[in-house]
C-alpha cells in the first residue's frame, strides 16, 4: 500500500515574534514494513538556517532557525510512503513474558533498537505501583508475552474513555491512570508504564492512522490524524510487535510510523523556542490518501 502524507502545522501569534527556533521530526520512517518514497518539507517564512540529523534513535531531525519576524508560521510536510507488514495473529503462541523479561535483561547492546534501552522509566512515562499492578492483571505466571499485551491492550481501549479535552501533554501520568480519560498519547504511556512496571521492554511509536470503517460502523479514533501505539519487544523470534491500545488493534498496513522511542518528549513533530509574543494559536492538519 502506498500512502501520500501531508501534515501541515500552523503558528499564529499575538505580536510578532523576532526569533525562532524549531525542531522538525517529520520525515516517517525506513524499516519493519515501511519504506520512505518520497519527503519534502516547506517552511514560511524561509529560515535562515535549516540543519538535519539523525538523532540517537534514528529519527531524522531537523533544526530550522527563523530570523525574520513573522506573526505566523507555516510548517508544510508532505510525503509518500509504501507500506507491507504482517501482524502476528492476535493469539499467536509466543514465550513466556518472565522469559522476554529475563532476557532484556541480559542483552549487553546498546544500540537504539536493543530492549535493554526501553524497560527502565522515561521523562513522561514514570514506573508506578497503580499502573504496574494493573498490568499485572494482564500477565498472570507463564502467560504468553502476546497473550497478556494484547489483553492489556483490549482493557485499555474498554476501560478508558477516548477524550481530548480531558488531558494536555504535560498532565501527569498518574492523573491520566486516576480519571481513565485520555487521547492516543495518553493510553500508549499508560501501556507502556505498565509494561516496563512489569520489567518488559516497550517503546512509544508517533505516526498516522488511516482507516475507512465499514458501512455503518463508527469510523476509528485517532483516523486521518497523528497517533501513537506502543512496540513491545516479544524476543528474538518475534521481535518487536507494535499494538494500539487506542483502538484494540495490532499494528497492520493503515499505521504509518514517523518515530520510535522512549516517549512522546522523544518524537514531538513539532517543538522549539520562540522570542517575542506570550500567546499563540497552534494548527495542526492531517491527511493520508491511499494511493494504490
Amino acid at each position: 500500500m502506498i500512502y501520500d502524507i501531508r501534515h501541515v502545522t500552523t503558528y499564529a501569534y499575538e505580536s510578532p515574534v523576532s526569533f525562532a527556533r524549531c525542531t522538525l521530526r517529520l520525515e516517517p520512517r525506513t524499516g519493519n514494513g515501511q519504506e520512505l518514497i518520497s519527503h519534502r518539507v516547506e517552511i514560511r517564512p524561509r529560515p535562515a538556517e535549516r540543519n538535519v540529523r539523525r538523532d540517537f534513535f534514528g529519527t531524522l531531525t531537523e533544526s530550522v532557525v527563523i530570523e525574520a519576524a513573522h506573526r505566523n508560521l507555516r510548517i508544510d510536510s508532505r510525503s509518500r510512503v509504501s507500506v507491507l507488514r504482517q501482524p502476528p495473529a492476535r493469539d499467536a503462541v509466543s514465550p513466556a513474558w518472565e522469559t522476554i523479561r529475563d532476557l532484556a535483561f541480559e542483552v549487553t547492546s546498546l544500540k537504539p533498537s536493543s530492549p535493554v534501552g526501553y524497560v527502565f522509566a522515561s521523562p513522561l512515562v514514570p514506573v508506578l505501583r497503580p499502573v504496574s499492578a494493573y498490568a499485572a492483571e494482564s500477565f498472570p505466571p507463564g502467560a504468553g508475552i502476546l497473550k497478556g499485551a494484547v489483553d492489556l491492550m483490549r482493557r485499555i481501549r474498554n476501560e478508558f474513555r477516548y477524550d481530548p479535552k480531558a488531558t494536555v501533554i504535560s498532565t501527569p501520568l498518574g492523573e491520566v491512570f486516576d480519571k481513565r480519560h485520555g487521547v492516543c498519547q495518553d493510553f500508549a504511556h499508560v501501556m507502556i508504564a505498565g509494561l516496563r512496571g512489569l520489567g518488559l521492554p516497550a517503546a512509544y511509536v508517533s505516526g498516522y492512522l488511516r482507516t475507512i470503517p465499514p458501512p455503518g460502523q463508527p469510523r476509528l479514533q485517532g483516523a486521518d490524524a497523528t497517533h501513537a501505539w506502543v512496540s513491545l519487544w516479544c524476543g528474538a523470534e518475534l521481535g518487536w510487535v507494535d499494538l494500539d491500545p487506542t483502538n484494540d488493534l495490532l499494528v497492520g498496513n493503515d499505521h504509518i510510523v514517523l518515530a520510535v522511542a522512549r516517549d512522546f518528549s522523544d518524537v514531538s513533530p513539532v517543538d522549539g523556542i520562540i522570542v517575542g509574543s506570550p500567546k499563540q494559536k497552534l494548527g495542526v492538519a492531517v491527511d493520508v490518501l491511499l494511493v494504490e
